[in-house]
């Protein structure tokens, strides 16, 4: 039993485990990535809304609205 507890992992310590600056910077880079992403969608969705309403795509495209209980 005693051998088990000599190969166990012992705790680091807390001066040797640390994010560093490179973390950080991914993470930065995947919030920036995010965001950008988060506008490109909004943008692309308001630009599809206004071609919908300026009738750009075919009508047959639109759901069906005389059968409420359609699958």
């Amino acid at each position: 039993m005693t051998t088990l507890i000599v190969w166990a992992d012992k705790v680091p310590n807390p001066n040797d485990v640390t994010a560093g600056w490179v973390a950080f910077a991914v993470f930065i880079g995947l919030a920036i990535a995010v965001a950008f992403l988060g506008f490109s969608l909004t943008k692309h969705l308001r630009r599809a809304n206004e071609n919908a309403e300026r009738g750009v795509f075919d009508p047959s495209d639109e759901p069906h609205k005389s059968s409420p209980s359609a699958p």
